[in-house]
Order: structure tokens, then sequence, then C-alpha cells
């Protein structure tokens, strides 16, 4: 339609699983997954919710932060790093909203390594009733597993990435191990000669890496797909129903997210969520008051405590992220700052963060469709962004 083409630039039949991981076709594709990736949803129980009522104004937009030799205004960073949707609430109450041009308030955007965050929420709200023991094997819960890489890892070394399998991380690979990964999710398009494999069969067949289990901070994607599958296979139910069940409604969300699965509609629970800035928010919120939502706790304070607490100062600054948060930790999917900061957050690849810190009472959202997965440069920037904007915010 002349409308479509008008408002993105390209008309929408030039988007397919080929592309829309780039820009510029991401600016559609990434509130738009349920169009090109099968797809669960993942409904909300909530009123749908109303217009947010925040401060969208030029003053504090206007406002300068320094994120390298040359200070720069906090509109400027935001349309230089791509940005789609950038929120902030001060103790629980929005105060700040501000949307690109192409972005739609109400559609779900994809927030890609985010979904580990949520998924390490809902194994915790399973360790808690007493369905899922951190301690625990992977072959306890999912016994194909004994043959591979996985199967002696314990669910906690999954949780905090520690993990040791011989498989490496790589976003731009066409054709190695990770391509295969890829396409094994439904998110890359199939290669004539090379089998169609469903992302368990996929992940089970990973080797062993040199060493034990527990060692350094290693960044594998795989870890959390796995996780998704232990969740299935602990309850019985499929990853959206026991997000509906035990997170989503019980935080009051207002709209459907949605998770994108394979042929077997295996979840990729690693990075195929989908969620709103405001339902992300939310969550935000809600961890920041302990759990607890409209007088109910629907996440355990003692889980909050160890996530945020109890993170491995030495497996971090011998992993292969320690550059990125100098001094930082990992615990049950989410990132802490260096002490003494109180800071905690998520992120996903192509500019995704959650970044929530207790000590300003901020809350911070910022979406986005960065051309390139990881951009070393700019994801240290968006760090020092966070901050500054949680101070600045937080006055």
């Amino acid at each position: 339609m002349e409308h479509f083409q008008k408002k993105y630039g390209f008309a929408r039949s030039d988007v397919g699983l080929q592309n829309w991981r780039e820009r510029p076709y991401s600016q559609w594709a990434f509130e738009n997954v349920v169009e090109l990736v099968p797809s669960s949803i993942i409904r909300a129980c909530a009123p749908p919710a109303d217009a947010l009522k925040a401060d969208n104004s030029d003053a504090f937009f206007s406002q300068m932060v320094r994120l390298s030799d040359r200070p720069e205004t906090v509109s400027s960073f935001l349309q230089r790093s791509q940005t789609d949707h950038f929120l902030v609430a001060k103790a629980g109450k929005p105060i700040l909203c501000w949307q690109g041009a192409c972005s739609t308030a109400d559609r779900p955007h994809i927030v890609f390594s985010v979904s580990k965050s949520f998924t390490g929420i809902l194994a915790g709200l399973l360790q808690n009733s007493g369905a899922l023991d951190f301690q625990r094997p992977v072959s306890h819960y999912v016994p194909q597993a004994l043959s591979g890489g996985y199967g002696d890892c314990a669910l906690q070394h999954l949780l905090d990435m520690r993990a040791n399998v011989d498989f490496s991380e790589e976003y731009l690979n066409e054709d190695g191990d990770y391509a295969r990964y890829r396409r094994a999710t439904l998110w890359n398009p199939p290669l004539a000669g090379r089998p169609n494999e469903a992302l368990e069969d996929m992940l089970l067949s990973i080797a062993k890496g040199p060493g034990p289990h527990g060692g350094p901070f290693r960044y594998l994607s795989p870890n959390s797909d796995l996780l998704g599958i232990i969740l299935e296979r602990c309850t019985g139910a499929n990853y959206a129903q026991i997000m509906e069940e035990l997170l989503w409604h019980p935080m009051g969300a207002s709209s459907d997210a949605l998770i994108t699965v394979d042929q077997k509609g295996t979840p990729r629970s690693a990075g195929g969520i989908s969620v709103t800035a405001r339902d992300l928010l939310k969550l935000g919120n809600l961890l920041l008051d302990h759990g607890a939502a409209n007088g109910v706790q629907v996440i355990p304070e003692a889980w909050i405590h160890d996530m945020r607490h109890n993170g491995d100062e030495a497996a971090w600054n011998n992993g292969n992220f320690a550059t990125f948060l100098p001094g930082g930790r990992y615990r049950n999917k989410w990132y802490q700052l260096a002490r003494p900061s109180l800071a905690f957050l998520a992120i996903g690849i192509h500019g995704q963060w959650l970044f929530v810190d207790p000590e300003t009472q901020i809350v911070i959202v910022k979406l986005s469709s960065q051309a390139l997965p990881q951009d070393d440069l700019l994801d240290v920037q968006g760090v020092a962004f966070l901050k500054q904007i949680s101070r600045m915010a937080g006055q």
C-alpha cells in the first residue's frame, strides 16, 4: 500500500527472513515479528492501557549528556542510537515518553535477549513453587541431554551463563553454528542442502567444551533456550501459558505479548519475546517494588535479592563481557552494575534495555532498531546514557 511505503520508505513485500533484522526493514519488522516468524500469544487480562501521561516536551530532551568527547542532547542520542521507544518512570509513575517516527505505542516490540531475563524470572517462580531445583543437572529434566554437552550442567550454571559447551555466539555468522542455530529457530531462511533441524535437536547436539561447567561467565544464547524447554518439561505447559499464569496476568500487563516458536512449537526463550514498552516498564516497576503488584507478591523477594546481590564477580571479571560492564555481575539472567551501584538491567541486541535503579527509584525502557546487533561503542555509551538519565530524572 502507498501509505506503508510512504511511512517506512520500502514496500511490505521487501521484508522477509533474509533481511528483517537489518535497517531499514527492522523499523517495521521489530514491531511485527508475528508476520515473519511463527509465534505464540501471551495473553493479557488487564484492560488496554490508556494513553501514557508523561512529559514528551523538549524541556528534558534538550538537556545535555556526555557520552563521548562531545556533549549532545538527550534527543540527539535517542535518534543517533535509532531508538523506537523511550520511557522513564520514577517511583512507579511514568514521567518521560519519547517515540520514534515509525513506532506505535500499542505494538509489541521484540526485546531480543531481554527475553532471557523474563525466562530467568519464570525459572525463579517455578523454583519458589518447588517445581525446579537449580542444583539439579539439565539431564534430570531433559534425559535426552545426557549424551550432549549440557547433560551434567546444573541449572544455576545455565542461569548464570557459566555453562561450558562448544558453541560461539557470532551474530553476523552466515554459515557456521550460529547460522545453523538461527535456522533452527526459524529466524533465518532455510538453506538448500541443509537439514531443517528443530531447535531442541540442535541444542542437544552441542558438544561439551574443555573443562567443567561453572567456570567464567560466557554469554551463550542456547543456554536460555534450553532453560525454556526445561520450564515446559517440568510444568507440562507451554511457555506462553507459563508466562501468562505466573507473571503476565499477576503483574497486570495491559497488552498481549508474543514469543517466537520453531517448527515443533519450541519457544525461543532466549530472544523471541515481543512486548510493548509500557508493559516492560511495568515489569521494571514490579522489580523496583520488591516484586509486589496491587498488594500481591508476584515475584518472591528472596529471588530478587538473590538476583541483585549474588552474582559472582570473579566469574564475570574472567568472562567475555568484562570490558563491557567493568566490575559487574550476572545472576539469574540479569546484569548488575559494579558495586556500590544498586542498579540492575536486562539487555538485548539491536539496542534493547530495561534499567532499574533502586537508589534513584528510576526505571528506564529503551527499545531500538539499531543497525548492528552488537555495536561495542554504542553499547558502552548506552550504559553511560542510562546512568546519566537515572541521575537527571531522579533529582
